[in-house]
């Protein structure tokens, strides 16, 4: 066995998971998702940040930006509407950072907005990915099945 085939046989097994740890992925961002919105619109796991409260209805832009935790959320952890529904928390973080965190300093570790940063990234990633084969999307037949092409490296050409 060369050194080399190890290496390759890995990446073949880690490459036949991908998409049911993408699907692992989705879930958890979401299930993630999905508590902030609990805790700050039904004051579940301690309420708004700790204080048993929830926040004010249609006040701008917590209760909003609530609603799209709690239900883009759970459509995002069920695999329903997954990646319209990560688009739209996607933005949303993306709003959050730049509008609430940002202007107080550059970076997130300063301004606190290390989960907005993180769930606006992870969501615009599910967008791309897709739901994964443990989706509600895949069980109802309302998400188009993807064959993705097995990725080629192309040599470079003489000019």
């Amino acid at each position: 066995m060369s050194p080399t085939a190890t290496p390759q046989g890995l990446a073949d097994r880690l490459d036949g998971t991908r998409p049911y740890v993408l699907s692992l992925f989705r879930i958890v961002v979401g299930l993630l998702f999905f508590c902030h919105g609990a805790s700050s619109l039904l004051g579940w796991f301690g309420g708004l940040m700790g204080t048993g409260k929830t926040v004010d209805a249609g006040t701008w832009p917590g209760w909003y930006a609530a609603v799209i935790q709690l239900v883009g959320g759970g459509l995002v952890l069920l695999g329903l509407g997954t990646r319209s529904a990560a688009f739209i928390s996607s933005g949303s973080m993306a709003y959050a950072y730049f509008h609430e965190h940002q202007p107080e300093k550059l970076w997130p570790i300063q301004n606190g907005g290390e989960a907005a940063a993180m769930f606006c990234w992870a969501f615009l990633l599910i967008v791309f990915t897709g739901p994964g084969p443990w989706a509600l999307d895949r069980f109802l037949g309302s998400a188009r099945q993807t064959v993705t092409a097995p990725e080629t490296h192309r040599q470079p050409t003489a000019v």
